[in-house]
């Protein structure tokens, strides 16, 4: 399970309620994805204690090359390859807790034995994405403030229209701006560290289909 420090999980959680995401989901059938404005950064912030004991670990994954794109040029058939590699990580990793897991209140890894929280998707989507060919620059880890109030970790990708967020709660990929989520701090794209997201509200998806 992510943790975030107390101050951020007391930010308040945004309440307007939209219809946006049974419309994002009918736009992904049609392989037509939604154009949304790309999120802002607002500094530098402290990377999560779990990501950087992961980085020691698996220091490949972590590293920024700045030769890569920032953003990808989504095209069907690119955005069909993100949307296969989101709902095949969804269905085949089975979700526990840290605590179950490892023994630990929080770690990030990949999910070699098929088991791992919402950092784990994340890693892996990012992963197999890579593999397919997408550059890791546009593709960041996020730390974000759930519909509970609690930290969990998603995969935004940057592309040019608009930055969209992976998540293992629902196989619909969202505009950032469309998830119901706080938005607080993730990757950043110039060097091997974070950058804040200002704790930027979004409003609440009303309908979404898994």
């Amino acid at each position: 399970m992510l943790h975030i420090h107390r101050n951020l999980i007391g930010i308040a959680f945004a309440a307007l309620v939209v219809t946006t995401g049974a419309s994002a989901a009918k736009a992904q059938s049609a392989g037509i994805p939604v154009a949304s404005a790309p999120a802002s950064v607002s500094g530098d912030a402290r990377a999560p204690y779990a990501w950087t004991d992961f980085c020691k670990r698996s220091p490949s994954e972590c590293r920024t090359d700045t030769r890569e794109p920032e953003q990808i040029t989504l095209t069907p058939k690119l955005w069909n390859t993100i949307l296969n590699v989101n709902n095949r990580t969804n269905r085949e990793i089975s979700a526990i807790t840290d605590e179950e897991h490892w023994g630990v209140v929080d770690r990030w890894d990949l999910p070699t034995d098929g088991k791992g929280d919402c950092e784990d998707y994340a890693l892996l989507k990012r992963q197999r994405l890579a593999e397919a060919g997408l550059p890791r620059r546009a593709m960041l880890m996020t730390v974000v403030i759930d519909e509970e109030n609690a930290g969990h970790a998603v995969l935004m990708i940057r592309t040019d229209r608009g930055d969209y967020v992976l998540d293992n709660k629902r196989n619909a990929i969202l505009p950032w701006s469309q998830t119901g989520y706080v938005y607080v701090k993730r990757e950043s794209q110039y060097r091997t560290g974070w950058t804040s997201l200002g704790g930027a509200q979004t409003p609440t998806v009303a309908s979404v289909q898994r």
